[in-house]
Formats: C-alpha cells, structure tokens, sequence
C-alpha cells in the first residue's frame, strides 16, 4: 500500500484547482463572445435605422453635397453621437473576430488564424470609413454653411467631401468592408459544420449565404446594380447569423448535448460525433 505524501496531496489539489480555474475561464470567454454576437448585431441594426429615419442615410449619400451638409447640421449634436455609435460597432468587431477564434479553433480548422486576420482588417477598414462622420464631416458641414464663406470655399469643401466619401466611404468602408467580411463569415461557417454548436449546419448554411450576399458588394462599382439590395438582405440575415450564434453558446451545456444528441432518423454517426458522445459518457 502506497502512501500519498503531503507534497503530492498539495500538487494533486493544486492541479483540481488549476482545472476548475480553466473551466471557468472558458466559460467567462464563451460567455463573453455570446454577448458581443448578441449586442454587436442589434447595436448595429438600430444605429442604421436611427441614421435611416433622421439623416435619410444611405439614400441621401446620392445627393448633391450642400443637401447633406445642410441635413448634416440640421442633425445637430444628436446626429453626431448617433454616427460615433455606428462607428465604434465597427470597433467592437475587432475583439469579436478575435474572441470566435477563441471558440470555434480546432486542430482541424487551420484557416481560422486567416479568418480572424479577415475579420479584424473587416473591423479597421469599416472603422476608418465611418470615422469621418463624427469628425470631419461637422467641420466641412460648418465651414460650408458659414454665410461668411465664399463660393470658392464652398466648392473646396465639396470636393474634399465628395473626395472623403469616395475614398473612405465607397472604396475602404464598403469595398474591403464587404470583401473582409464576406471572406471572415466564410471560413467561420466553414468552421461551424464541425463544432458542437447545436443545428450547427443550419446555422453553418445561414452563414454561408450571408457572406456571399454581403461579398457580392463588392460587385457594385463595377457596374452590377443589384449588388446595393442583395447586400441589404445579406447584412440582415448576417444579424441574425451572429445573434443565433451568440444564444447557442450561451445555452448551458447540457442543452446543447442534449440538442447535438437529436438527428434525424436513419442518419448515420459521424466518426467525430461518435467520439464526441463517448468522451461525454465519460
């Protein structure tokens, strides 16, 4: 009979302790990223609808400038902190893209580091899009307005508007914006066929065409005019991609086995599924 010394009583105690802390840190990360594909979605749809109602945005981009700046200044301080909670949801999807890594990497799903690298450029190119809104657009709009300004001063601010809204807005904003984010919601749906995620290959098939609705923006300068409405289904059924994502890895664990347990009849196990219910039993 062996007996276990006071040394190794501390070391099998302090390796139970060492477990319990790790299960509780993935827990605070599963919790966590749930919360931001909750939020960041619903942030993002009721900031748009708010630019939608008082600033006639996206449409009123096809205006002549003195239109939106005017409709710009009319907004006042509201409009601006309205645009800098549009702004920082694109921040916000940085540490997200980075926190799915965290949840859905595995040894068989290499191309998520080139996934999170999509999704983290995703976030800077909307970010730096949107960023003129709140700080440079409120100088040009108060420039341009000035009744001490000339004509020549007025036309010098529309072409540095016009300039910023091509270049930032249409080319980095919406461009790479669409192309970053189509390509980073690919790879983690790809990634989704083989996790735990409960109806993981519905909600696998709902990203998958989310993405090629939002990649297909990148086709509008080229001159293909369906692009602006498919991308406008595309981000709306993107919203509700990452929301349902969100809520799964939120749900406890024992409904989510439960839920990875129901198939349909006469469907065959996977080799992962089958290891998968067998490390469970254990």
């Amino acid at each position: 009979m062996t007996t276990m010394t006071p040394q190794a009583k501390n070391e099998g105690k302090e390796g139970l302790e060492m477990g319990a802390n790790g299960a509780d840190k993935n827990r605070a990360l599963r919790v966590l990223t749930g919360v931001l594909l909750i939020l960041t979605p619903i942030a993002f749809n009721v900031l748009f609808t708010l630019l939608s109602v008082t600033f006639e945005y996206p449409d009123i981009l096809r205006e002549p400038t003195g239109y939106v700046l005017r409709n710009f200044d009319a907004g006042g301080g509201e409009l601006v902190a309205i645009w800098y909670g549009f702004m920082l949801t694109a921040v916000l999807f940085v540490p997200l893209a980075v926190l799915v890594h965290r949840a859905l990497a595995r040894e068989d799903t290499p191309y998520m580091a080139v996934a999170t690298t999509f999704g983290v450029l995703a976030g800077v190119v909307q970010f730096l899009g949107l960023v003129r809104w709140p700080f440079l657009v409120p100088y040009l709009a108060d420039t341009y307005l000035d009744p001490a300004s000339s004509a020549a001063t007025r036309e010098s601010v529309a072409v540095v508007f016009q300039a910023f809204n091509q270049y930032a807005g249409v080319a980095v904003g919406e461009n790479l914006g669409y192309l970053f984010t189509g390509l980073w919601s690919a790879l983690v749906a790809l990634a989704m066929f083989g996790s735990q995620l409960p109806f993981r290959r519905w909600i696998a098939l709902l990203g998958m065409v989310s993405a090629a609705c939002v990649f297909v923006g990148t086709l509008e300068p080229v001159g293909f005019e369906p692009a602006a409405d498919i991308v406008v289904v595309g981000y709306i059924l993107w919203s509700i991609w990452l929301t349902l994502f969100g809520i799964f890895l939120l749900l406890p664990r024992s409904i989510r086995h439960r839920a990875l347990r129901v198939k349909p009849a006469g469907k065959a196990t996977t080799r992962i599924e089958s290891v998968a219910g067998r490390n469970h039993g254990r």
